[in-house]
């Protein structure tokens, strides 16, 4: 097996990696959002890619095609990325009344505002 070959899979894990490491060293909650959405499009594409046969079709039934690729992954994926819009609109709403309540959307300042109170 070529491991080149598999280059979907390295940018998956390349993307899971990067959206990872954006959550856990920034401090900016916007930051840790879009660390958040890269991640979960890395798992969307992981989906995706173990979904699809080779040479595989539509699953309609004709007397010529024997090999069908499973398109129940493919649309779970698509409720998924309607779920991750709306948790991601919900996030940045939510960023937005922090902003107005501590006046800051570093997480060490809004840390230290708790402390002091």
């Amino acid at each position: 097996m070529n491991v080149l070959g598999l280059y979907n899979y390295w940018v998956v894990m390349v993307l899971m990696m990067l959206g990872f490491y954006i959550v856990i060293s920034q401090g900016n909650l916007i930051k840790k959002i879009i660390g958040l959405s890269i991640f979960q499009a890395s798992v969307f594409i992981l989906y995706i890619s173990m979904a699809k046969v080779a040479g595989g079709t539509a699953p309609i039934l004709d007397e010529s095609i024997s090999t069908y690729s499973n398109p129940l992954p493919h649309v779970l994926i698509l409720t998924a990325i309607v779920v991750g819009v709306a948790t991601t609109a919900l996030g940045l709403a939510l960023v937005v009344r922090i902003r107005e309540s501590y006046g800051t959307i570093e997480e060490d300042e809004i840390q230290a505002q708790d402390e002091e109170a």
